[in-house]
């Protein structure tokens, strides 16, 4: 049973932007569904960190459908605002997950906290937490980071959510500005899913 590959798999976000990177992580033989096949909303996220609002996507998915469910759970955590909005990423982007509305609202909480933060550097993280959830009640879950620093303005299209203002350490481009190929070899969605890649 082990070793038994995953040959076909629920996603479950309704994260289009999710939906496509981990669509591009699992091999191309995988079979993949996603929530909209089903129709299916979200379960409420009651966790207090990322792997638990993994789990809970992942086996309220799995049970709906009686599929093997991998589900993510994601977020950038600001240092000088004590880890904010951490598990609460998409939800400053309101009912309807707009990051432009969360991208603001990053800007208008760091001005609080510091009139000057533009001239500092801000150090940021982008966590990833991974769950896959088996219809017999197995779960396997793993979590990636890549440390950062916040862009002092939006940069770029690609990507999605905050992407647009995270600048990862060592390099002089935001996620929005950084091909999707590039980004998927360096980021936390990639870090998390390297270490559960066996199971495909």
């Amino acid at each position: 049973m082990l070793n038994k590959k995953i040959k076909k798999i629920l996603i479950g976000t309704n994260n289009a932007g999710k939906l496509k990177e981990i669509k591009d992580l699992l091999p191309k033989s995988t079979k993949i569904f996603s929530t909209k096949d089903f129709k299916l909303k979200s379960p409420k996220e009651t966790g207090k960190s990322f792997l638990k609002n993994s789990l809970i996507k992942a086996k309220f998915f799995s049970k709906k459908t009686n599929l093997i469910c991998l589900a993510d759970d994601s977020g950038l955590e600001i240092d000088i605002l004590n880890g904010k909005p951490g598990i609460f990423s998409a939800r400053w982007g309101g009912a309807k997950n707009n990051f432009d509305k969360a991208i603001s609202k990053v800007f208008r909480e760091l001005y609080k906290k510091d009139k000057n933060w533009k001239l500092k550097k801000v150090k940021a993280r982008f966590i990833c937490a991974l769950t896959i959830y088996w219809p017999n009640g197995k779960i396997v879950k793993s979590e990636g980071k890549i440390e950062g620093l916040v862009s002092q303005k939006k940069k770029g299209k690609n990507g999605f959510g905050y992407d647009p203002i995270f600048i990862p350490l060592k390099n002089k481009l935001t996620f929005g500005q950084m091909s999707p190929s590039k980004k998927y070899k360096i980021d936390h969605r990639f870090k998390a899913f390297k270490k559960i890649k066996r199971f495909f």
